[in-house]
């Protein structure tokens, strides 16, 4: 999904993002599970879910900034041909730099988002992750190109229904089992799954194969 930011980014190079964390790896989930890809993990994130795995990356103050154009010189260098820019929560902050210089480089642009802030920036994928904590805008069931529930309890199966309705019929549709509670939810995950096929499980491939 593209969104072109209303102005050009002159000096995209020298905007500066809080990076908690960057590395090459596998996507593990989704509809791009398999693929080499680089990830881009930025500080930063007003959601707060309980099962968060990654709770250090809340504090936006908390991770050191570092300019546009040296995390894009890394993406270029690794030779991965996606990069895939997560959180915390992304969307908090102006991602137009960021993309015109990963696009420039001629490199695949992923999102991976809750949906409670304007998207901004143009990308190539948006995965929709919606949370119980905060609600999702309007504009991110035109945005996105797949929706990922994440499943805790039974309620979650019924209430990822809620939000695929809202979406256009091509929308890949996923359960992913949380990790610390996958035996408890995976039976009946998969039995939803089987009776509705529309959906599929996403599993955290990545983690099976001990990669960040």
């Amino acid at each position: 999904m593209s969104l072109m930011n209303s102005t050009c980014m002159a000096n995209w190079r020298d905007v500066e993002y809080p990076v908690m964390e960057r590395f090459l790896t596998v996507q593990g989930e989704g509809a791009y599970t398999g693929a080499a890809a680089w990830f881009i993990r930025l500080g930063g994130c007003d959601v707060g879910c309980a099962w968060c795995d990654v709770k250090e990356s809340w504090d936006v103050n908390s991770h050191p900034a570092v300019e546009a154009g040296c995390l894009v010189d890394e993406v270029v260098a690794s030779k991965a041909p996606i990069c895939i820019i997560t959180g915390g929560e992304p969307t908090i902050h102006n991602l137009s730099a960021l993309t015109e210089g990963l696009q420039a480089a001629r490199i695949r642009t992923h999102i991976e988002t809750s949906g409670t802030h304007p998207l901004t920036g143009n990308w190539d994928w948006v995965t929709f992750s919606p949370k119980r904590f905060k609600a999702p805008l309007d504009s991110i069931y035109e945005q996105a190109d797949e929706l990922k529930v994440v499943v805790v309890n039974r309620h979650d199966l019924t209430w990822g229904e809620t939000h695929a309705a809202r979406f256009r019929s091509d929308i890949c549709l996923y359960f992913q089992p949380e990790w610390g509670r996958f035996e408890q939810v995976l039976q009946y995950t998969v039995a939803f799954v089987q009776e509705n096929p529309k959906w599929r499980i996403s599993l955290q491939t990545h983690k099976y194969l001990g990669l960040p």
